[in-house]
């Protein structure tokens, strides 16, 4: 994607000029960012999600059974059927997996790197509906699906900010509007991390979530540090050698500091073990149960395919790729693997095509390293047969 190139979805800037001014920065109000969009999926199909188990669904109810009820899913039809008829709504998690359509929307936001995308939750809220002013860690876009719905903006947050007493949702007891928007089907705005925000329906209406990724620096101390313990033997200790006498026994002194940061040094700096640990913690699937392979003998996946059959990614699975001198190391749902450089485009195709056949993939099928890595990637479950 020419990154120069005004797009109808940032409201006619660049994308240069999107991560320049107002990515992490600033909010952005895009009138008819989709023009005339229709959602794939209507309210109903949404409740249909919402009781599937495997679908992560939540409702909050302003004036439930105490203040801004939550109850979590998966739900039944009687839950909707006893709903008020103002003043809830239903928030369905990484709809993108479970629907081809609504996954598609996602190509629209490749001038970022597709390893940041978290997925895109849906939200139906009736007349009034709101889950409160918050604020969240991470970007995201709000993309209106249906109805109208009334987007207040506040201030700067941090976790020193003032919460209501809730179990279970951060809810701001302070919020600070700066700016008022009603966003109608096709308008999109844009929210940076850490910014309050307060959405109330106007009537029956629907919205987009496309939120991110963004690891916390405790979740990247705790689980680079996990990671990194798997590859230490028991006998990489804290050492002392030519230690001088010391004057006062129980003293630390300073030198044993400069030892201990020479220990993590050595192998919190290395760059290949983070980056291999940040491309598997990146691409961990949200549901890994739906990642499920296949056993297959080799010679017979490659006649499949010659013979017309046609590979897809499993909706559940996230790719990556990086290089590492002259060799590229692959992602794929939370696990990595190091091939040649010659390897290189095939990566590419892997991780952005919609399908893999014959015609697309071609020279590769007569590359053992290509074959085998295509295989690999089947039986692991990152990509699968499309249904005949």
């Amino acid at each position: 994607m020419n990154p120069d190139i005004p797009l109808q979805l940032l409201g006619g800037i660049t994308a240069r000029e999107f991560l320049r001014d107002y990515w992490q920065k600033k909010p952005l109000l895009i009138r008819q960012a989709i023009p005339d969009f229709e959602s794939p999926i209507d309210a109903d199909e949404l409740a249909g999600l919402a009781l599937e188990e495997e679908v992560e669904s939540r409702l909050v109810i302003e004036h439930g059974e105490r203040p801004w009820e939550l109850r979590r899913g998966p739900f039944t039809e009687d839950t909707f059927s006893t709903l008020p008829e103002r003043e809830w709504t239903l928030l369905v998690q990484a709809v993108d997996q479970f629907v081809p359509e609504v996954a598609e929307l996602l190509e629209q936001f490749r001038f970022l790197p597709s390893w940041r995308i978290d997925d895109v939750m849906i939200s139906f809220a009736a007349p009034g509906g709101s889950v409160g002013p918050h604020f969240d860690n991470y970007d995201v876009f709000l993309l209106q699906a249906h109805g109208k719905r009334n987007w207040k903006i506040g201030q700067m947050c941090s976790s020193e900010s003032p919460m209501l007493q809730h179990a279970d949702l951060r809810i701001l007891a302070e919020f600070e509007e700066s700016a008022e928007w009603v966003l109608e089907p096709g308008d999109m705005l844009y929210l940076p991390p850490r910014l309050a925000h307060f959405g109330i329906a106007e009537d029956d209406c629907m919205t987009y979530s496309v939120g991110f990724r963004a690891p916390s620096a405790a979740e990247v101390l705790t689980h680079f540090t996990d990671f990194l313990a798997q590859y230490l033997t028991d006998e990489e200790r804290y050492t002392d050698a030519d230690a001088q006498p010391v004057s006062d026994p129980h003293q630390i002194q300073s030198d044993a500091l400069d030892r201990l940061k020479s220990l993590l040094a050595e192998h919190m700096s290395d760059e290949r073990m983070l980056l291999t640990w940040f491309g598997q913690f990146m691409t961990e699937p949200r549901y890994p149960e739906l990642i499920a392979g296949e056993e297959l003998i080799e010679e017979d996946f490659i006649s499949s395919l010659q013979d017309g059959a046609i590979l897809v990614r499993n909706p559940s699975a996230r790719m990556a790729w990086s290089e590492v001198d002259d060799d590229v190391l692959l992602f794929a749902s939370g696990q990595s693997r190091y091939l040649p450089g010659k390897l290189r485009e095939l990566l590419k195709l892997v991780c952005s095509a919609d399908a893999l056949h014959s015609d697309n993939l071609g020279e590769w099928l007569a590359d053992e390293d290509g074959r085998d890595l295509l295989c690999e990637l089947v039986k692991q479950g990152s990509l699968g047969f499309a249904d005949e």
